[in-house]
């Protein structure tokens, strides 16, 4: 447990931060199922418009320090070939 002013302000502002980080992740994973659901559907024009959506969410996520870029270059990479491969 924290003692001084100092940790007990750096405990709050951890728990601040971990719930901002933490709706940041869900609302960015959301994002990714919905690219997911429409790959699984079989239908491109979907699955093109949900990775064009969840591109800038991603790489928000990078900004604000959710994610690595390395992390958000890959997860894109996958879904947009995976996107792709969609109706061949």
């Amino acid at each position: 447990m924290a003692n001084s002013p100092q940790s007990k302000k750096r405990a709050r502002q951890n728990e601040a931060r971990f719930a901002v980080n933490k709706a940041r992740r869900s609302r960015i994973r959301t994002f990714l199922r919905k690219v997911e659901e429409a790959i699984a559907s079989g239908d491109k024009e979907a699955a093109t418009a949900a990775l064009r959506a969840a591109q800038p969410e991603l790489m928000r996520g990078v900004t604000k320090g959710v994610y690595h870029k390395n992390t958000a270059a890959r997860k894109m990479s996958r879904l947009t070939s995976r996107v792709k491969a969609v109706g061949n």
